[in-house]
This record gives structure tokens, sequence and C-alpha cells, in this order.
């Protein structure tokens, strides 16, 4: 009976910590992967997916299983030639504890970038195309 008990309250345990676990809230800071990045203070988002842009109004918002989803613009042509053309878009993901996974889907075509994977405070690496360090809206408020 004694063992029963104590299997039961391990399990009572368990179950009360992953219940209360604390949700994950803050994403701001750069995140990093292979040929994408993402960078996050409190009130601009910016992405790079390869040779593309992407910025919405902050803060990510995660729910209490990490899953997010924003609005914002995305170009597509934004390397070599800018033509200065962006789509709306939807951004969504999750974050699990460092990582995360993001997909971009433009609104207006059929076109979805990524799922790509990204690290919480790795530094991007972009091959050929160059990354912001500073989204383009905290920069003009310098």
């Amino acid at each position: 009976m004694t063992r029963i008990t104590a299997i039961l309250l391990g399990v009572a345990v368990i179950a009360c910590s992953a219940a209360t676990s604390t949700p994950i809230t803050d994403v701001v800071g750069t995140w990093g992967g292979d040929n994408a990045g993402l960078i996050v203070n409190g009130t601009d988002i910016h992405v790079h997916i390869g040779c593309t842009v992407g910025d919405a109004v902050g803060p990510i918002v995660p729910d209490a299983n990490g899953r997010f989803e924003f609005s914002g613009t995305y170009n597509v042509d934004a390397y070599p030639v800018n033509r200065g053309i962006t789509h709306p878009a939807t951004f969504s993901g999750q974050i699990d504890g460092q990582a995360m996974t993001l997909t971009v889907s433009l609104t207006d075509t059929a076109r979805v970038l990524g799922p790509v994977n990204l690290v919480y405070g790795k530094e991007p690496k972009m091959g050929p195309c160059p990354i912001c360090r500073v989204p383009p809206k905290a920069r003009a408020r310098r």
C-alpha cells in the first residue's frame, strides 16, 4: 500500500508541476539560424529568411504552449535589388525553451517561407544576404 501511495504522490507532483509551469513570455532579443534571423525588441519585429525581409509591430506574445501568430508585412524581393514591394503576411510558430520554429505566409499570395529553426541568442548566419541589426522603425527613432 505504501508503494502505491508513493507512486500516486509522484504522479501528482509531476502533473501539478507541469500544469503550473511558467509560460514563455520574453521573446525580446536576437534569434538566429541557418539563413534566417529574427530581431525583436518591445515594439518592433524584424525577420529575415534567406534574402527576404519582414517587419511587424511587437511584442510577440506566445500562448501557454509557446505558440504565437502575428501580422505584418513581408518583402520577398529585398536582395540583391530591393524593389520595395511588400505583401501582407502572417508570422506563426512555436517556442520551446531557447528554440523557435517560424513560418511566414504571405496573405495575398500562396507563398510560404519556412518553417525555419531559430535559437535565442544565436547570431544569424545569412550567407550572401545582409541582416539588419536593428529593426527599421527603431533605427528611425535614433
